[in-house]
């Protein structure tokens, strides 16, 4: 069962990315709601349908309580407040607000608003250990964690080139083990000559394609780096397989395997290409901005260890699905318990007028749902059940289903004014996913352990 309540979370972070506690808490709650009823002597089937039906009031009401927001209102507005409550809880609340920023102007500048679809393959985060969290950034183009391979190699390349190769820059080698006599100074003297004759034709073939950057996927030696030093190709060796597709993707390069293949057309383009350091520890990677024909950004996360760095990504990973659920669909629904507790009292009143059985677990699925604000009311350090009566008390005189739980201690309950708000469709998702689980496990006789047979 506790795989199954693991699945459910998973299943919500790959559908909506955000709201994977909230889903979990809920389903615990209505199955602790359902034992009673079992208790009760209520047959689990009963409770699955009075459950079904009351998460149909529950999806109804919260859809109504929705409010469309347009998204690119003053300066995306909205966007950001959505993305501030999604990272609210986290780990790293303290800079929300900055890293609110930087997750809305990636998700947009990646977005196919006519579509209204965001590619995530566009957008890569980088974490870099080192430096403060404040110090994180968004690179409109590719980041590489490689730096130019001659020290003295030009750190800004503007309306760069690139060769993408995946070909060693060196002499052949034979495949066969010889050995080599070499008697005499002449002998020595061809043999370099040759050497680097291979160098020279491999650069002139670079030169003569126009290429004014190298990009290499395995390495050089000091040879061929200091001739490409004195011909003005800055290079950079070691990058990755992957790095390489992704810069070929956003320059419109073709990645090249041999030297005599390279073709002006084959060439990646970029505005700059530049080297930069980070930090007290000299740290260099390199960033290709203005690519040709991709929208592709990068961004870099920095904090003090391992761990919080890895935290940050799985945060910013949140907010750009939040903010991408509301290009998707600009609904919003009041954060801070007040859409449960909106959707919990529709269905008590929905209880009220069921003739059948089905009411107990209706009433079972309100109380249940009570859960989530009593949790965030005594997460904020207030008395969990008063605050959530006063809120209920609060919703129901002024008929107004934006009144939620005050966590930040502002004095405002209505959560629009607070901008405390999610995406409409990460809601109905929770309650509808959590309620589908319950179901499952409800259906479940007996289970059957390894152990009692042992016993037996």
């Amino acid at each position: 069962i506790a795989k199954l309540l693991v699945d459910l979370s998973k299943s919500q972070d790959h559908e909506i990315g955000d709201g994977t506690t909230g889903i979990v808490v809920m389903a615990g709650s209505m199955l602790e709601q359902a034992l009673t009823l079992i208790e009760k002597g209520i047959h689990p089937l009963r409770i699955a349908t009075g459950y079904e039906r009351a998460c149909e009031v529950a999806v109804k009401r919260v859809q109504e309580i929705a409010k469309t927001v347009d998204i690119m209102a003053d300066d995306k507005a909205a966007l950001r407040k959505a993305a501030t409550t999604a990272l609210g809880s986290k780990v790293v609340s303290s800079r929300k607000d900055q890293l609110a920023g930087i997750s809305v102007e990636a998700v947009v500048s990646v977005a196919d608003l006519d579509r209204r679809d965001v590619n995530f393959d566009l957008i890569k985060v980088e974490g870099k250990v080192g430096g403060k969290l404040e110090d994180s950034a968004l690179i409109r183009g590719i980041v590489v964690d490689k730096d130019f391979s001659h020290p003295q190699m030009p750190k800004i390349v503007k309306d760069a080139r690139m060769a993408i190769l995946t070909c060693p820059f060196e002499p052949p080698k034979p495949k066969t083990k010889h050995k080599l006599d070499i008697r005499s100074a002449e002998d020595y003297k061809k043999l370099y000559e040759n050497e680097q004759q291979y160098f020279r034709t491999q650069i002139k073939a670079l030169k003569d394609c126009g290429a004014n950057l190298v990009i290499c996927q395995w390495g050089f030696d000091d040879e061929a780096n200091h001739l490409l030093y004195q011909n003005k190709l800055p290079a950079v060796r070691w990058v990755g397989g992957v790095e390489l597709e992704l810069i070929a993707i956003a320059t419109g390069g073709r990645i090249v395997p041999r030297f005599e293949e390279l073709t002006p057309e084959k060439l990646g383009k970029a505005g700059t290409v530049k080297e930069l350091t980070f930090g007290t520890t000299k740290e260099q990677m390199l960033v290709i901005e203005d690519c040709a024909n991709s929208k592709a950004v990068t961004v870099v996360v920095r904090g003090g260890n391992q761990m919080v760095v890895d935290e940050a990504k799985r945060c910013l990973h949140d907010a750009n699905c939040c903010v991408r659920n509301l290009i998707r669909d600009p609904r919003v629904v009041p954060g801070g318990g007040a859409s449960e507790m909106a959707a919990s009292l529709s269905i008590v009143a929905a209880a009220d007028t069921e003739q059948t059985i089905d009411q107990y677990s209706m009433r079972a699925f309100a109380t249940a749902l009570d859960v989530i604000p009593m949790a965030l009311a005594e997460n904020s350090g207030l008395s969990a059940i008063g605050e959530m009566a006063a809120m209920k008390a609060k919703q129901q005189s002024t008929q107004n289903p934006w009144h939620g739980v005050d966590c930040m201690q502002t004095g405002i309950t209505d959560m629009w004014e607070q901008s405390v708000y999610e995406a409409c469709a990460s809601k109905c998702n929770q309650l509808r996913l959590a309620t589908q689980v319950v179901k499952m496990i409800l259906k479940i006789d007996d289970v059957i352990t390894s152990a009692d047979v042992i016993d037996q």
